[in-house]
């Protein structure tokens, strides 16, 4: 039978950088007739509340076409798909997840390679298109993602950023079973995941964190040695020794400051390969000393979220069990509230709310 859709629904909605979010309940949902080919309409149960959304909200990330629909992950089914689309990859009712990337090319080198976020075409929720803070969120048959059937949608949302972000980062890295990684801010977001993820690829897991609480968690998700930022009187020392004396192989900076970066390059080992995701908000910069860069062979590297491959790897390595995301459920209402906690540094883990 064919979903019922109305003409109008909720939706958080950035209009200023200078004011919180509206939440509006008359927001217009396309219609099944008014898609094109390969869009697809998704009733979102589920949406993620992701520091980026924060970043952009406040204009950290350049121009936004107002309004816009706030919100980049969401897990809900699908209730349409766009009239003479062939070959789609998914049906009306599959539950699927939109992402960070809304939708590329598919044809460019980038896009090929799998390396969509480069593509000069793509698009994103929450940024550049309408997102997932909304009852229903447009979307595309390409890059919506099935979500395994072992996932609680709620405990999957959060996968399709942070997980995918953080596990991407660590594929950079090229593990191998049996090295060191330092993961500074591992009791965050980002962090708890990069732990499981790492442990889960036979890395050995430095965390970097500070508090009694952070250090507990940590360990309790694998990491095996636990390295307090406020606390050490050297850190890059401390980090040195908690990896025999060498450094660590790799260190995953999920930090959205450059501090940890300029701490990395001195702790890890010759060889040692630096992955940065944080994206601070408003443009800066990090200087590394080119004797140092060159005589260590260090490698530094970029990374964004994944593609549609490392996200389906992401949600089945959950699936499995050996991934979970710490997450606390909110009503859709309280999105204003839960953004001003994010600015505060309140939360701990991820928010999701419910639609």
């Amino acid at each position: 039978m064919t979903p019922t859709i109305p003409l109008q629904a909720r939706a958080a909605v950035i209009t200023s950088f200078d004011k919180p979010l509206e939440i509006k309940d008359d927001q217009r949902v396309l219609q099944p007739s008014e898609l094109n080919p390969r869009e697809c309409l998704v009733k979102i149960d589920f949406a993620g509340v992701c520091h980026s959304d924060l970043h952009i909200k406040e204009g950290g990330w350049g121009p936004v076409k107002f309004p816009r629909v706030a919100g980049h992950e969401g897990i809900g089914h699908v209730v349409a798909i766009g009239e003479h689309t062939v070959g789609s990859p998914v049906k009306v009712g599959d539950r699927v997840g939109i992402k960070w990337i809304a939708n590329a090319c598919l044809s460019c080198e980038m896009c090929r390679t799998g390396n969509d976020i480069c593509c000069s075409q793509y698009t994103s929720h929450g940024y550049s298109v309408d997102g997932s803070f909304s009852d229903y969120a447009l979307s595309y048959v390409d890059y919506v993602t099935p979500i395994p059937e072992a996932l609680d949608s709620a405990a999957a949302t959060p996968l399709l950023c942070a997980g995918v972000t953080v596990y991407k980062a660590l594929k950079e890295t090229k593990p191998q079973v049996g090295r060191w990684v330092a993961i500074p801010g591992a009791g965050g977001g980002l962090g708890h995941l990069g732990v499981q993820y790492a442990v889960a690829m036979g890395l050995r897991v430095i965390a970097i964190d500070t508090g009694d609480a952070k250090r507990d968690l940590c360990l309790q998700l694998g990491a095996e040695k636990f390295v307090d930022f406020k606390t050490s009187t050297d850190l890059i020392a401390d980090v040195k020794n908690a990896a025999d004396g060498k450094g660590p192989h790799a260190a995953i900076i999920v930090a959205a400051i450059p501090g940890p970066i300029d701490q990395a390059l001195m702790y890890l080992r010759p060889t040692g390969t630096l992955v940065s995701v944080g994206i601070p908000s408003g443009r800066t910069s990090f200087s590394v000393p080119i004797g140092l860069f060159i005589n260590k062979r260090l490698t530094i590297i970029g990374s964004a979220v994944g593609n549609r491959q490392d996200v389906a790897e992401a949600l089945e390595i959950a699936a499995s069990g050996k991934v979970a995301c710490r997450y606390e459920v909110k009503p859709f209402k309280e999105i204003n509230a839960i953004f001003d906690d994010l600015a505060a540094q309140k939360i701990a883990g991820r928010v999701v709310v419910q639609l």
